[in-house]
């Protein structure tokens, strides 16, 4: 039976760049990564696949770059006065945080720096490639009513007693 949109999905995996075997990312041991079907948590090609599995199911899942976190864009990649870093010991392949024009939280790898410019990546550090996920499902619930309208696990709500989440 296949995953319902609107559903908690809870899974345990293991992340590889296909063909490689370095891990790229893992929760296993640790607790699952939690999600709402259709709520665009997780990569299209991964969640996709997800929905075809069951509870306790394992697969091994691979995702083309343009199903994850899509193709190198070279148009993403500017270099900014050196100024904008002065208080940041720069190292190249370092990724930095920062504000984007809507408020959103963006990242940066930094490619190459001189005392001129700093040249930054705007890409996901994992653009372009093509990925393999060793997953497994966990759990599988009806997301409630306050999860579908807040778009997270657990409704959002009440984990923002202290008003830190941005939560209105």
């Amino acid at each position: 039976m296949a995953i319902a949109e609107n559903s908690v999905v809870s899974i345990e995996y293991e992340l590889v760049e296909s063909g490689q075997s370095d891990i790229i990312d893992s929760n296993k041991g640790q607790a699952p990564l939690e999600f709402i079907t259709g709520k665009g948590h997780v990569i299209p090609g991964l969640e996709s696949e997800l929905l075809k599995m069951e509870k306790g199911e394992s697969a091994e899942i691979s995702v083309a770059s343009a199903d994850a976190y899509g193709e190198m864009n070279p148009e993403a990649v500017d270099t900014v006065p050196a100024e904008q870093f002065a208080d940041i010991e720069l190292a190249v392949g370092m990724q930095l945080y920062g504000q984007g024009e809507n408020g959103e939280t963006i990242t940066v790898t930094v490619k190459e720096f001189n005392d001129e410019g700093v040249t930054v990546d705007y890409n996901h550090p994992l653009a372009g490639r093509d990925l393999t996920f060793a997953v497994t499902i966990v759990d599988i619930r009806e997301a409630t009513a306050d999860e579908i309208s807040s778009g997270q696990v657990g409704g959002g709500a009440e984990h923002c007693e202290d008003g830190g989440c941005g939560c209105s």
